[in-house]
């Protein structure tokens, strides 16, 4: 190909028009030709270099020892070593994980910045009136994982199933109480979709974590509790909770046992599980997340770690971009809906 095809009203085969050198010596018109095509190379995106060249950053919006801090640490650990480069977990909590979004949807979208995503930050987004970041920008790369919640109760509570529950709270309306680990978090917007759907009332206390809410039911300052399968099973398997039910549409591996609230007959349609993937910033070149999502479900793929996410608490559930994208924008949608039935307002 000649040169004038590649760079028209540029470069002529035998002239160089470019910066004054026409008409220089051969050897000068070609070091002036190098020069250029380097500054044209070097221009490229990152989508048409190797990728990764450098260590990668995993942003966890919440505090350290939480299922989205386990669940990247995991993800980052295999990154490490399938990719040989240095995978940087950073822990930055705070508004309900939007603190920490916020720095990913801010970062260059080179790849090399990644945050943890889950329910809780979606439900936390639909709660705020005014949002930092776009999120429906983010650039999704994978799901990777999900998990059922629970439903248990104390073990003197009249109630044993959620047909039960349902009965006891039409015939008291607005008296038995439900305790959730926090406001706007996944577990009590998990209870505020029971109500709606059971057509009941029921009253929320949000605790500041799983411990104080457990004690709540223990001691009697709450009836029920929605909180995750790994903060539960210890107290259900050693009897101290009760569970009525799991709030996935099928079993959950982990307490196979328990039914789902759907088998009772008086929740139709009601399937909630926290969640986790992988999203980037706004802009990422597409052959970046494409490499992204095939490393991410090569490694959830994998026996030895996807015997750690099961000891974790969660089942693996990869999916490719477009699948995860979808995927978020249908919970954001659908929380939204429930926070309007609800009444709650954005802050």
């Amino acid at each position: 190909m000649a040169w004038s095809d590649t760079f028209p009203g540029i470069l002529k085969d035998n002239d160089v028009r470019l910066f004054g050198y026409a008409g220089r010596p051969r050897s000068v018109r070609a070091t002036v030709l190098l020069a250029v095509l380097g500054l044209i190379a070097a221009a490229k995106p990152v989508a048409a270099q190797d990728w990764p060249r450098q260590p990668i950053h995993v942003i966890v919006s919440f505090g350290a020892g939480g299922g989205a801090d386990i669940i990247g640490r995991i993800l980052a650990d295999a990154m490490q070593e399938r990719l040989g480069k240095p995978v940087i977990v950073e822990n930055k909590p705070g508004a309900g994980g939007i603190l920490g979004n916020e720095l990913v949807a801010k970062a260059n979208p080179d790849g090399y910045t990644l945050g943890i995503m889950t329910a809780g930050q979606i439900i936390a987004a639909v709660t705020r009136k005014d949002m930092p970041y776009d999120t429906a920008a983010l650039t999704p790369v994978a799901q990777v994982a999900s998990a059922s919640l629970l439903i248990v109760t104390r073990p003197d509570f009249p109630a044993n199933n959620v047909k039960e529950l349902v009965e006891a709270a039409k015939a008291d309306p607005g008296k038995i109480v439900f305790a959730s680990p926090g406001f706007a978090a996944t577990q009590h917007f998990a209870g505020e979709l029971f109500k709606q759907i059971a057509g009941v009332n029921l009253l929320h206390v949000p605790f500041r974590s799983s411990p104080e809410a457990i004690n709540a039911v223990l001691g009697k300052h709450a009836d029920v509790l929605f909180d995750t399968v790994s903060a539960l099973i210890g107290q259900v398997q050693s009897g101290t909770l009760k569970a009525l039910a799991v709030t996935g549409k099928d079993r959950f591996p982990a307490v196979p046992n328990i039914p789902t609230a759907i088998e009772s007959g008086v929740l139709p349609g009601y399937d909630v599980t926290t969640w986790y993937g992988v999203f980037g910033p706004p802009g990422m070149p597409a052959p970046v997340v494409a490499a992204l999502n095939g490393t991410l479900n090569d490694i959830i793929a994998d026996d030895k770690v996807s015997a750690r996410l099961v000891i974790a608490g969660v089942v693996v559930k990869g999916s490719t971009p477009a699948e995860f994208g979808a995927f978020m924008a249908g919970e954001y949608k659908r929380w939204n809906a429930v926070r309007e039935a609800a009444g709650i307002a954005q802050q």
